[in-house]
């Protein structure tokens, strides 16, 4: 039986800067399996242009005329089809990152990642994985490690577990070897598509752990889960 063509994941570029659009449009178009199918200089022209174009990601500037990025992530996600939003920005500081996952961005991706990182994100984005680079989920988990409020990403369920901390590190007792490993990655920022190749597994069974790990350890979201893995000494 002839195996079905994977689609391609259709993205939209937002940025007021051309020579970024430029760079992340070349980068892109030579990753097999994805296409920009828009260019936006605001955060209105992107809303007007996803509307139009039906993009699977939305790599969205914060700083932006007209409309910012942030601004520009409630009229985005409530499109239908909804593209998965990730903000691609320079500033990575803790109120950008709060202020983006809180308002419903799936990710949060620095411009000074390498292009490696950046394709990953697409598709990591595109089948609904929360994207944050790994500098990023250091200032989130900096935050709530100092008491401060955990912002859910897009799609999770809640800001915050029903379970005590105590109790959410006893539940790691009930973890297998391979779910403390998939932890551990969710601690280091990692998407399922890196996670399953570093572990020699299909991004479907990588969900499966992943699923797992939050129902045991009563995470409401994978950055919960990450704060986790740091508390108990899993992530470096």
């Amino acid at each position: 039986m002839t195996t079905p063509p994977t689609p391609t994941i259709r993205v939209l570029l937002a940025d007021d800067e051309e020579m970024i659009r430029h760079g992340v449009r070349m980068i892109l178009q030579h990753a097999d399996g994805i296409e920009v199918v828009g260019e936006a200089v605001n955060g209105a022209e992107a809303v007007t242009l996803a509307a139009e174009l039906n993009p699977d990601v939305a790599l969205v500037d914060i700083r932006m005329p007209v409309l910012d990025g942030l601004a520009a992530i409630g009229p985005l996600t409530a499109l239908d089809p909804r593209p998965q939003v990730v903000m691609l920005t320079t500033f990575g500081d803790e109120e950008n990152v709060t202020r983006a996952l809180r308002a419903g961005a799936g990710g949060f991706l620095l411009k000074d990642e390498g292009p490696d990182e950046l394709i990953r994100a697409v598709r990591a984005a595109a089948a609904g994985d929360a994207v944050l680079s790994p500098g990023v989920t250091g200032t989130v988990i900096k935050r709530m490690l100092q008491g401060g409020t955990a912002p859910a990403p897009s799609g999770a369920p809640g800001a915050g577990s029903a379970e005590g901390p105590e109790s959410r590190l006893a539940s790691l007792a009930s973890l297998t070897d391979r779910e403390r490993e998939v932890l551990a990655m969710l601690g280091a920022g990692l998407p399922n598509l890196e996670i399953g190749l570093r572990l020699g597994i299909g991004v479907g069974t990588v969900k499966t752990h992943v699923a797992a790990v939050l129902d045991k350890t009563g995470s409401d979201s994978r950055v919960q889960a990450a704060l986790l893995a740091h508390q108990a000494g899993l992530a470096s």
